[in-house]
């Protein structure tokens, strides 16, 4: 039976990054009444805490504080998130499925490569999605086809990277659910032996990421934002609605 479409859809190389970078808007367009997703590209195995099982427990919880309609991952393994055929095709399957009207990726700059593999993986099996000569079925169902279909909004969460955003989101109102979306990962934030030279303590957790979110509402003149960048130049109707105070 086919799915209801999706308003939104969250795609990132693991559990958490999401919670990390546009949790607290997927919320808040959740608040709003739009049908939100997630797809993790990854089942997060190659991490240094936890295990693959313990992170699709966490990722449940998390969705559930995000009020997401929908979470999905893939089987791409992790730390080898590669850019191929293959995996558009994973993924423009998923596009075709839940028909999102926006797609949120990662920024294509970073440290971790497969979040800037991600970003561009993920940009092209939303090209390929809307190929009519491409046939793609349903998951498992060769009697079941899909037609072709693209979102018609593409942005990056820019969080991870350093890069002045086009716009950031206000999560005044969803910053203390955002936050407990990502300690619901207890398995890679709670106190421990394994990683504490990587990790911060979780005391420090939210202190850094309060930080960020203030800095990022200071430029959009609220308490706690998200940044987010698109590649298109945006379109303005009347300039006397134009939010965020010049002077």
């Amino acid at each position: 039976m086919p799915s209801l479409p999706l308003d939104i859809l969250a795609i990132a190389a693991h559990r958490d990054d999401v919670e990390q970078t546009c949790g607290g808007t997927l919320l808040k367009m959740a608040q709003l009444g739009q049908r939100t997703g997630i797809l993790d590209l990854t089942q997060g195995e190659m991490g240094t805490r936890g295990t693959a099982e313990d992170r699709a427990r966490e990722a449940a919880e998390a969705a559930r504080i995000l009020k997401v309609s929908w979470r999905g991952a893939l089987e791409i393994p992790d730390g080898r998130v590669e850019n191929t055929w293959e995996n558009r095709l994973k993924v423009a399957r998923l596009i075709r499925e839940h028909r999102p009207k926006v797609v949120i990726l990662p920024y294509w700059k970073g440290r971790h490569p497969d979040h800037y593999t991600a970003s561009i993986l993920g940009y092209e099996a939303c090209f390929l999605a809307g190929l009519s000569k491409l046939a793609l079925t349903r998951q498992g169902r060769i009697d079941d086809p899909l037609l072709p279909y693209r979102p018609f909004k593409i942005i990056y969460a820019t969080l991870y990277y350093e890069v002045r955003p086009t716009f950031v989101v206000d999560i005044t109102d969803q910053f203390e659910a955002r936050f407990q979306s990502l300690m619901a990962y207890r398995s890679q934030f709670a106190d421990q032996e394994a990683g504490k030279d990587l990790f911060p303590a979780q005391a420090e957790i939210r202190v850094r990421i309060e930080a960020m979110a203030r800095f990022y509402g200071m430029l959009g003149g609220v308490t706690y934002a998200e940044p987010f960048l698109q590649k298109e130049v945006g379109l303005v109707e009347n300039l006397l609605q134009i939010p965020v105070k010049s002077i």
